[in-house]
């Protein structure tokens, strides 16, 4: 039995390019994150791998993602479910903030404590230890049962949403997670043992 889990942190989206603080707010893909977009897909393909259930969160960015990836696989009628558990950290009163001027208004060290910490929020929003409160649940009874199952699964979401996954599949430590850089429209691919842990992990860059 194959346990199968490919997790995509969406291609750039409007406001990655404006450098902005994005979180809960819902700007689309640039044309260089659709084209991400479809080279996940393409690589996917390539690998010949197929799905049967993908997962998203309640923002475009990552459902156009996940839309543009199925139809290069040519699985575009795939059952999808959309959930926020999966959504970005939400980052409160920095959403909508270019974060040089984020870095002018507060400080450069202590704009880097709530980007790279574990457990401190900026003012009004997550941490990274708030996000894996929701989005870890999420997956232990939404998403693992299905791959250890035996159900081929694809997930679309956000580069933080994502680390959450990735520091409870890999048993990663805070430290090491934070340290952990995630690329936009590249699929990491999982195959676990039937202890949920991972028996090989593939990221499939150009």
């Amino acid at each position: 039995m194959e346990r199968l889990l490919v997790l995509v942190r969406h291609g750039q989206s409007e406001w990655n390019l404006k450098n902005l603080f994005t979180g809960w707010k819902d700007p689309d893909l640039t044309p260089q994150g659709v084209a991400e977009a479809k080279a996940a897909g393409q690589r996917l393909k390539a690998k010949g791998l197929h799905f049967d259930i993908a997962f998203t969160s309640a923002l475009t960015r990552a459902q156009h993602t996940l839309k543009l990836m199925l139809a290069e696989l040519g699985q575009t009628g795939l059952e999808t479910i959309r959930d926020q558990a999966l959504n970005e950290r939400d980052y409160g009163d920095l959403t909508g903030l270019n974060k040089d001027d984020a870095r002018k208004k507060w400080g450069e060290e202590q704009v880097q404590i709530w980007r790279r910490s574990y457990d401190v929020p900026p003012p009004g929003g997550e941490s990274l230890k708030d996000t894996l409160a929701r989005s870890l649940p999420y997956y232990m009874h939404r998403i693992q049962p299905l791959v250890l199952s035996g159900r081929h699964v694809l997930v679309a979401a956000h580069g933080n949403s994502i680390r959450s996954l990735i520091m409870a599949i890999e048993g990663l430590t805070p430290e090491q997670i934070l340290k952990r850089e995630l690329e936009t429209g590249v699929p990491v691919v999982y195959r676990l043992g039937p202890d949920s842990r991972p028996l090989s992990v593939e990221t499939l860059t150009a």
